[in-house]
């Protein structure tokens, strides 16, 4: 209930005086100079020639001003029928000038608790365990697809259908596979926002199977069946350069990603330990990574020692060695052999792996050798030396049933690792 107050003079029209022409020719003196239009209504016009309403009252025994704004911006009329509003509030046992203030805190409270301003939180928190460039990238995907519609929200008030009918813009773009990844980035700052207690609730939950579902192609990879023709043309192909060669072999022999090949240095291979120790700045996880060489990969790595001992990279740039190999060496290498649309050398990965997990190597082993680190391991600690000794083993058995594609014998039996 409003504070009941001594009653205001009654709003009289007749009262008023100013005119527009009378505003406009009143000139700025040295001092402050205002300007009464009655009712309580004051045109403050200063020394610089700005000219503010005002709105000059009474309340609870005090006398109390509250802005109407700008002149010209606000016109004589405007500020009338604004100071008609203020008027009223005090009648009315309320205070305009504490209103104001609550409107602006409950502003404040609003774009602090906006689903923009919680989702910019949620990415700085998160970005410290990604590459510069992923967190770029998913600040561009936010940015593109859901502050736009969603960001002056506050986070709290947002529903179900309110998001279904953001994502569905993505989803008529024809890209399936952003707007399911716009659902899941949205619930997790959703999960963010209930976890600082500033929203109380997960919409994205209430929409699960509501967007159509993108079928992933995977990489173009080869099969087991596939490995002796492309090893043995590998061996005999003369239109590649013999660097070019050698990094397809040890791309095959490791199954690393090819970024981590191509930015391979010396100072990473240790030949006595038979060790490949990438740092975490170079892996896609953040994560150091240990790659055992076979005996396979050793011999490749003492060919390319000789080639390119005395430069910083593996694979130094042709023209500019001390750059490493570009980016689609090995891509156009293998369009050249004719395998263009059938591998490519992310491929290899694949490829490693479905044949380990077919020949009953253990998947732990084999998702450790490809680096590729569990949720609650990159929470956690993560050791990148866990299972070497049974990768080990792994990897020379996979050298060595690629040296038998090369001779022509059948595939020999795994070890199986413990």
């Amino acid at each position: 209930m409003g504070v009941k107050q001594k009653q205001q003079k009654p709003f009289t029209p007749t009262a008023m005086k100013l005119t527009d022409k009378a505003i406009k020719n009143t000139k700025p003196e040295t001092k402050l100079k205002k300007l009464f239009d009655g009712n309580g209504l004051i045109l403050l016009v200063y020394p610089n020639g700005s000219k503010y309403w005002s709105y000059k009252y009474r309340y609870m025994g005090k006398e109390k001003s509250i802005s109407l704004g700008i002149y010209p911006e606000v016109s004589l009329a405007a500020a009338r029928k604004k100071l008609i509003e203020k008027r009223q509030l005090v009648s009315d046992g309320k205070d305009p000038s504490e209103i104001r203030k609550a409107d602006k805190l409950q502003k404040l409270i609003s774009s602090e608790n906006s689903f923009e301003a919680i989702g910019r939180e949620w990415l700085e928190a998160r970005t410290p365990g990604w590459s510069p460039r992923y967190a770029g990238y998913m600040l561009k995907r936010l940015e593109i697809d859901l502050f736009p519609k969603l960001g002056s929200r506050p986070i709290k008030d947002i529903s179900a259908p309110e998001l279904l009918s953001v994502v569905r813009i993505i989803e008529k773009r024809g890209a399936l596979e952003l707007a399911n990844r716009a659902l899941q980035y949205a619930g997790q700052i959703f999960m963010y926002g209930i976890a600082t207690a500033r929203a109380e609730r997960n919409p994205a939950n209430d929409l699960k199977g509501a967007i159509k579902t993108h079928v992933k192609k995977g990489y173009t990879h080869l099969k087991d069946v596939d490995l002796p023709e492309f090893i043995q043309k590998l061996e005999n192909f003369q239109e590649i350069t013999r660097q070019t060669k050698l990094a397809i072999k040890l791309l095959l022999l490791t199954f690393v990603r090819t970024a981590e090949l191509r930015g391979a240095t010396w100072q990473e291979i240790d030949m006595d330990k038979a060790e490949w120790r990438i740092s975490p700045e170079r892996m896609k996880m953040k994560r150091g990574h240990i790659v055992p060489l076979s005996n396979q990969a050793l011999t490749v790595l003492k060919e390319l020692q000789q080639l390119n001992g005395k430069w910083q990279y593996v694979f130094p740039q042709e023209h500019k060695p001390v750059k490493p190999m570009s980016e689609n060496a090995i891509l156009y290498a293998l369009y050249r052999m004719g395998y263009k649309n059938r591998t490519t050398g992310h491929g290899f990965r694949h490829t490693a792996s479905t044949i380990l997990n077919e020949k009953g190597f253990n998947a732990d082993h084999i998702e450790r050798q490809l680096a590729h680190v569990e949720e609650n391991k990159i929470r956690g600690t993560y050791n990148q030396a866990e299972y070497l000794p049974q990768r080990r083993e792994m990897m020379q058995w996979w050298a060595d049933h690629l040296d038998t594609f090369a001779t022509g014998d059948k595939g020999t039996k795994p070890t199986k690792s413990a």
